[in-house]
């Protein structure tokens, strides 16, 4: 009976040690990334990526489709908001297939851009030397 006690309080000791803080969702650490790249706040969004991928192990290719700050993409955000140095850093780490292809509205980066008259953006002329 003795043995029993001890054992069942090793075992509800040693699952206390084990058990660490629940990790947190992705998207309460993505929660105000649209707000550091409307602030044009380079090295937080640095902090936010690094945090990111070595929390959850994903790139910014990973999630980028997936988050929209106000119906616009981040890259978008960024140049809607005239962010230079936050839409330099996504557009240099965004792979290149990503940055052609078509977004949610179906228009690729480039042609949103001439649309919206944006084409004297900083982020345009990287986004074109990128491409």
């Amino acid at each position: 009976m003795l043995k029993i006690v001890k054992t069942s309080l090793l075992v509800v000791t040693a699952s206390f040690l084990y058990s660490g803080p629940a990790q947190a969702d992705i998207n309460d650490a993505l929660q105000n990334i649209c707000t550091i790249v409307k602030t044009d706040d380079k090295g937080e969004l640095r902090k936010k990526m690094k945090k990111v991928q070595s929390d959850f192990r994903l790139k910014l290719k990973d999630y980028y489709s997936g988050v929209t700050c106000g119906g616009n993409s981040l890259i978008r955000t960024a140049v809607f908001n005239e962010a230079i140095e936050t839409g330099t850093l996504l557009v240099k780490k965004m792979p290149k297939s990503d940055l052609t292809s078509p977004e949610n509205d179906g228009k690729t980066l480039q042609s949103w851009i001439a649309e919206n008259g944006l084409d004297s953006s900083p982020i345009s002329a990287v986004l074109k030397d990128r491409i």
